[in-house]
Parts: structure tokens; sequence; C-alpha cells
């Protein structure tokens, strides 16, 4: 596919996503990704695609928010907007081609075509280190000493109607502090 605005070739497309630091904790009520020991003791995946996140655990839960080192952090809007400018310059500066930008209290989403075919983890990580230093700049380090959560999800798009079907689930998130497609530009 090719953007005719700028002319970047794009070979593969994610879906990322990552909450910010305390929000969503291991054994949360809502289900969880990650990796929980199995009835035998063995510890089995929950973050890949097309696996069930795992069940709630009220113990893993109390144990996380024990270790945490400050409150929950939640997002404003001038923080999303700050975010929202600094997607935008490492998707230039990287040669990314921004489809779509969800950031909520607790959340981002973003939709992504890259050229080749860069590991995704480390385009993940690229956007929070980024975003993390952009925050940090404007309103200094957090006392838990990170914006986000670990890590977070990369789910591989693999056509059109994946591509749409994310980008619609972005548009329709509940109370949302920014909303911005590239077909339409800033909704919220």
């Amino acid at each position: 596919m090719v953007d005719h605005v700028n002319f970047i070739q794009v070979d593969r497309y994610w879906f990322l996503t990552w909450t910010t630091y305390g929000t969503w904790l291991p054994g949360d009520d809502r289900g969880f990704v990650g990796f929980v020991s199995d009835q035998t003791g063995q510890l089995a995946p929950h973050n890949q695609f097309g696996t069930a996140p795992a069940a709630p655990s009220p113990n893993l839960r109390h144990s996380a928010e024990q270790r945490l080192k400050s409150d929950p952090i939640l997002l404003t809007l001038q923080k999303a907007e700050a975010l929202f400018d600094q997607f935008q310059e490492t998707a230039r500066a990287r040669g990314w081609l921004l489809i779509a930008v969800g950031v909520m209290h607790t959340h981002v989403h973003l939709v992504i075509g890259v050229v080749g075919d860069p590991d995704p983890d480390k385009v993940l990580r690229d956007f929070k280190a980024y975003g993390s230093g952009r925050l940090n700049k404007l309103y200094g380090k957090p006392t838990s000493d990170t914006w986000w959560t670990r890590s977070g999800s990369a789910r591989k798009l693999v056509d059109e109607s994946a591509i749409e079907a994310v980008v619609q689930y972005i548009r329709k998130q509940p109370n949302p502090l920014l909303i911005w497609t590239r077909s339409e530009g800033r909704l919220v």
C-alpha cells in the first residue's frame, strides 16, 4: 500500500496498545495479558494473538498493588496532546506511517504502518520511550520512574479489513482524551 501524500511504501501494519503505570495489573478483574502458572505450575502465555486473557486473580492483583511505587498514572488532555505530537514526530523520523491514534486516561492505541519487517516490540518500545521523554521534559519524571506498564501489545494487521476494524475500534473508545485518524484528522 502506498501513502500518496507522503509516498511512504508500507510493508506491515501493527496495532499497538499499552497502559499507563498501575492501571491494569496482573490479576485484574477484567482479565489481563501476560504469563500465568497453569494447573501444572508451568507458565502459560496469555499474551499471544487469539489467546484468551488470563483469568482474574485477586491474590495476584493484591500482590501487584503492594509492589506499586506510586499511585496509578492517569493521562490528561494536555499530556495526550503532547504524546500525539511526539507520536507524529517519532513516526516521521522512523519513516513509519501513523494511521490512527487513541489516547485515553489509562491507555494508548496506535495503528502504524512500517517499512520492511522491524521487530514490533521495538516499534512499541520506541513510541513508549519517546512519549516518556516528551512527558518527562514537560511534566518531570513520575514518582514511579515510568509512565507506562512494562510491555504492551503489538498485533499484526494482515489486510485492509483488519486495519479498518481496528481504526473503528479506536474511534469508538469510551471517554477518549484524543482520537485521530489519518483519513479524518482529529476527531476528539
